[in-house]
């Protein structure tokens, strides 16, 4: 998403600039475009740009933050198994004098 709004806001400084220089160039369909119509579409492209911008920023600061919560809650912690010792008979134990 943060890679859609660098290009929103390349194609946006693309357009403020041809449109103030022609304003017939990006705007052919009107009979009588003028700067005016230029500079609101211009800021609604700059609004769109900053919210893709913050949006994409605030998913990827989400997902740093999710992956290492998961990775720690679904690895098993290692449990030692109990495991049998066989016993001996040891020698009796002399009494102490």
């Amino acid at each position: 998403m943060i890679t859609a709004a660098f290009d929103l806001a390349l194609w946006t400084i693309f357009f403020f600039i041809i449109g103030m220089i022609k304003p017939q160039w990006p705007l052919f369909f009107m009979k009588k475009p003028d700067r005016l119509i230029i500079l609101a579409i211009t800021a609604v492209f700059i609004m769109a740009t900053f919210t893709l911008w913050g949006e994409g920023n605030r998913r990827a600061k989400a997902e740093t933050e999710i992956k290492p919560l998961v990775t720690q809650s679904t690895v098993p912690v290692p449990v030692p198994a109990p495991t049998a010792t066989p016993t001996t008979p040891s020698a009796p134990v002399p009494a102490a004098k």
